[in-house]
């Protein structure tokens, strides 16, 4: 039975570790946190597309149950005038639409079930490099374990260690100039959001927002900053982050700033950046999959639904072609044109979250906005990003080859 070293055990890894148990591959998943947090993280979107992939293993109506559905994002303007509606599913498909959950609540649906299928995943390996010594794949962890394998898959997240030992000349990730903020609040009066996200254009930032059923409000603020590493970003106190926002958001509509005011725990900040072009996705006996080599911006909404199609792909290749760099090549062929379109989208819809001092240039972004959304509304242009499929009991290799 061939054996696959998988690094990473976020969205990706477990996924990939899936399917390729159904495969039958024997797949190890090696994780550098310590332990899984439960309750660590913000939240993130899984699409249309990703939930489909979920369905496949078994997993989607476990995970919804947990999630807020949302087919629909409301946009207003900073002066509180509703902008339009835009779809975050299949145009005219509301039951197909995508879903909201704690990105935590996503691991830990995909962990339980690699566990149930009895794949391990080793906790505190943090990787520090890759080697290929007789026909074999090694990792080498920090701690100075190591581990062996017929292939190597890289699911380690946009600073991959894998994705710069297969390529090392490859472009570092590029940072948008925005961060991602945010956390959980609850606001008494605030009704929920059944089936729905609102999106406020702000005067100086862009800013997000919906409302459980148990009246737990998910929220998110794009502000503009200069570049920070990760711990420059961890060591912001919540209270510094939530001062800086009550700034920039006080003149924003209700209900904004009363959202910011009754914020709970701990606030999260993430740089967003993306990876436009890796020129290579694999080398030997090593691949990467998901942001590690196509890092999206999420403001598309795709970032886990996409390396879920990349985990389907990729085993699918490595089921029905038994040579791995035949079997690599050819879900890069697959995967490249659709995940670097979408990369390329997300950026697009950063940029128009960007702020701007010029008063001009916002009357201008609000008066236009409405003709935009009122034919997104009922346009299919983007229904390619939610309905794509990866038909797992399909051939993914071509007989004809």
């Amino acid at each position: 039975m061939p054996k696959a070293l998988i690094i990473g055990g976020g969205v990706a890894g477990p996924a990939v570790a899936l399917f390729l148990k159904k495969a039958g591959w024997d797949a190890r998943i090696f994780e550098a946190r310590p332990a899984p947090d439960t309750s660590g993280g913000l939240f993130l979107n899984v699409a249309t597309n990703g939930l489909a992939v979920l369905e496949t293993l078994g997993l989607r109506a476990r995970l919804v149950s947990d999630g807020h559905l949302s087919p629909n994002m409301e946009m207003w303007s900073g002066r509180g005038r509703r902008l339009g509606r835009v779809p975050n599913g299949p145009s005219g498909e509301p039951e197909r639409g995508s879903v909201v959950v704690r990105r935590e609540w996503v691991n830990e649906v995909l962990r339980d079930a690699a566990e149930d299928a009895g794949i391990p995943t080793v906790w505190g390996a943090r990787l520090e490099r890759v080697e290929e010594r007789d026909e074999a794949s090694i990792a080498h962890f920090a701690d100075g374990s190591s581990a062996r394998g017929d292939v190597l898959i890289g699911c380690d997240g946009v600073g991959s260690v894998v994705r710069r030992w297969i390529d090392p000349q490859a472009p570092e990730p590029a940072y948008s100039g925005i961060l991602s903020v945010g956390g959980f609040a609850r606001l008494p009066g605030l009704e929920p959001t059944p089936l729905t996200q609102h999106m406020v254009f702000g005067a100086r930032g862009f800013f997000g927002y919906l409302v459980r059923e148990d009246g737990t409000v998910y929220w998110f603020a794009n502000p503009t900053r200069a570049e920070m590493d990760r711990d420059e970003l961890r060591a912001v106190p919540s209270a510094a982050w939530l001062a800086e926002l009550r700034e920039i958001h006080s003149d924003d509509p209700y209900p904004v700033p009363q959202i910011l005011d009754a914020a709970e725990g701990e606030i999260g900040a993430y740089g967003i950046y993306d990876l436009a072009h890796v020129p290579h996705w694999h080398r030997g006996r090593a691949v990467a999959v998901g942001d590690a080599v196509h890092a999206t911006s999420p403001s598309a909404g795709q970032g886990a639904s996409l390396a879920l199609e990349d985990a389907a792909t990729l085993a699918r290749c490595l089921r029905d072609e038994p040579d791995h760099e035949r079997a690599f090549a050819q879900y890069e062929r697959t995967r490249r044109p659709r995940a670097e379109e979408v990369v390329r989208y997300a950026r697009a819809i950063s940029k128009r979250k960007s702020t701007t001092s010029s008063k001009i240039a916002i009357a201008l972004r609000d008066l236009m906005l409405p003709l935009f959304l009122r034919g997104a509304m009922t346009d299919s242009r983007n229904d390619h990003l939610y309905n794509h499929t990866v038909p797992w009991d399909d051939p993914a290799v071509p007989n004809d080859r």
